[in-house]
């Protein structure tokens, strides 16, 4: 493949590298190619590179491949709505669509100018200590509250939590929040990008649960990441949430080609 088209988008500031590769023209093993395109400094920058590819199952319209910059594979709220969005432009097509990612079947949405995107029923939330939470909304979160995540140094303090001992092999997703004002705000250490990102779709879905499990929060939540205003609706029972709903943001920010090669 001698020249790539792509389009860059951001979902509540969590900025992704989208490629159409329905024809199958790039490798099916694309981390060295998501290593080499997020570079901030060396290729093209972007918390993470998602290609579109054909449905996996009969009953679903795409596939959505997410790479994190340094090559890992997940799955991401944010970029799953907006590889939704992608794929509405690139089709003409606003209808609902079925899609699979790395963690199952997921479906999505337009609300007005927002993006909806179905999560994955999440099995309850469990107490790490007295400030820290531990959930998995398709990756593995840590939510740890704090007085005022603004005033975290959060690298060092996420640095800290990384490698949490429940899950020492795979890492953690790091999240700083507090209930302030009727909302959660709050800011993400991600795995796999290994800094801070101005949204985590599934980090503000954890969240979002934490305060639904606090008391904090009943059917949906409003969540405050840097980048942007995200809610969750989501339905709570004794030991589980289902019918967890991710909705906000999404934006086209330039399009371009590439030498996937170079």
């Amino acid at each position: 493949m001698a020249i790539m088209h792509f389009s860059k988008w951001h979902g509540a500031g969590n900025d992704f590298i989208l490629v159409d590769d329905r024809q199958g023209q790039l490798p099916e093993d694309a981390a060295g190619l998501a290593v080499r395109l997020c570079d901030r400094h060396l290729g093209i920058g972007s918390d993470g590179l998602i290609l579109l590819r054909q449905p996996h199952q009969a009953d679903t319209d795409y596939h959505m491949e997410f790479l994190n910059p340094d090559g890992s594979r997940s799955f991401c709220g944010n970029g799953s709505r907006c590889a939704y969005a992608f794929r509405s432009k690139q089709d003409g097509e606003r209808g609902t669509a079925r899609f699979t990612a790395i963690d199952g079947v997921h479906n999505a949405r337009w609300a007005g100018k927002e993006v909806e995107v179905s999560m994955r029923d999440v099995q309850g939330v469990e107490r790490v200590d007295d400030e820290a939470y531990l959930l998995d909304t398709g990756s593995p979160h840590l939510v740890v509250r704090v007085p005022d995540p603004a005033r975290v140094d959060i690298v060092p303090e996420a640095h800290r939590y990384r490698y949490n001992a429940r899950i020492a092999t795979a890492g953690v997703n790091v999240n700083f929040v507090r209930w302030h004002a009727g909302r959660v705000e709050m800011r993400t250490y991600e795995r796999g990008v290994e800094a801070e990102t101005l949204s985590c779709g599934t980090g503000v879905t954890a969240a979002a649960l934490w305060a639904m499990a606090q008391g904090l929060a009943t059917g949906v939540c409003e969540v405050q990441a840097p980048g942007g205003l995200l809610h969750v609706r989501a339905t709570r029972h004794p030991d589980r949430f289902t019918q967890v709903l991710l909705q906000g943001p999404v934006q086209e920010v330039f399009q371009g080609t590439v030498h996937p090669a170079a």
